[in-house]
Order: structure tokens, then C-alpha cells, then sequence
């Protein structure tokens, strides 16, 4: 079965916790960044399902018990792209196809390693919200990447 994604839910986690991170969860921002584990905290918000399978799962218990997937820039994008089983999943659309909500991935230095969420759209342009550098609302066009990958959240599968 699969239920819709809740943007509205996601984009307000996003926005409330942007620039104060949410004590439930560990803030790796200074052992190896925390957007990725961002980015899934939003994800969450926004599917309210969890994957826990060992191997290919997508979840948090703690900063000790986790996917790599739930902060880990890769992982993430493969867990997304490819999950057949519960959860969220999506794919890689261009640019015009993007909603609130949805997932950007930068490649930096030849390897993907930031993950940023859609907050607001204004005349085809697109903000971000972030951590690791903590970002409330910043534009796309400010950042500097060698490539970009756009990802729609298409679904939750329960």
C-alpha cells in the first residue's frame, strides 16, 4: 500500500528546526556533518514510517543504532532511489518537477555530500533549508557544486 507524502509536515519540521536542531536526535554537526540526518528528520515528519530492515533500511533509534542511510549522503540517495519495501521512496526528476519538500543532493569535491530540503519556491526559485551549516530558507543559487541531483519524494509505502 502506499499513502502520500505529507509535504506541508515536512517543509514545518524543516522550518522549526533549521537553525535549533531537535534534541531528540544527536547533532553530528561536528563529527562529519548533520544534513543528511536533517534531511531524514523532515523525511520523517513527512511519512511518519520508518524501515528498519538491518541491511537496506532506512531509521533512527539513536546516534549508536541507525541506518547508514538515515545520515549518510549516499546511502540516503540509494535507499530513496531504490526502495521497494516500506517507507519512503522517490526519484531523480529535473529541475521544473520539484515540489516542497523534495530532496537536492550536492556533488562537491567529485562525491555527493550535502543534503539539502525544499522550503519555499518563489517564481521558480528554489530555498533550502539545512544543517551543517544551519540554514533557514536559503536560496539554491548560492551554493557552489560540481553536479546536482534532484530528488521527488513520490510516496510512502506501509
Amino acid at each position: 500500500m502506499i499513502k502520500e507524502y505529507d509535504r506541508k509536515s515536512a517543509v514545518d519540521y524543516a522550518k522549526t528546526y533549521a537553525l535549533t536542531p531537535n534534541s531528540a536526535y544527536y547533532h553530528f554537526a561536528g563529527i562529519g556533518g548533520d544534513c543528511t540526518n536533517f534531511v531524514s528528520q523532515c523525511l520523517y515528519a513527512g511519512s511518519k514510517i520508518m524501515n528498519y530492515d538491518e541491511y537496506n533500511g532506512w531509521y533512527y533509534i539513536n546516534s549508536y543504532m541507525r541506518s547508514p542511510s538515515w545520515t549518510g549522503v549516499k546511502f540516503f540517495q540509494d535507499f530513496i532511489l531504490k526502495n521497494k519495501s516500506i517507507g519512503p521512496f522517490g526519484t531523480l526528476v529535473k529541475k521544473e518537477e520539484l515540489e516542497l519538500g523534495d530532496i537536492i543532493q550536492l556533488k562537491q569535491q567529485n562525491v555527493y555530500n550535502h543534503s539539502l530540503i525544499i522550503t519555499k519556491i518563489i517564481d521558480n526559485e528554489i530555498f533550502i533549508s539545512s544543517h551543517s551549516s544551519d540554514e533557514l530558507n536559503r536560496p539554491l543559487k548560492t551554493y557552489n557544486y560540481n553536479e546536482i541531483a534532484y530528488i521527488k519524494i513520490l510516496g510512502i509505502r506501509y
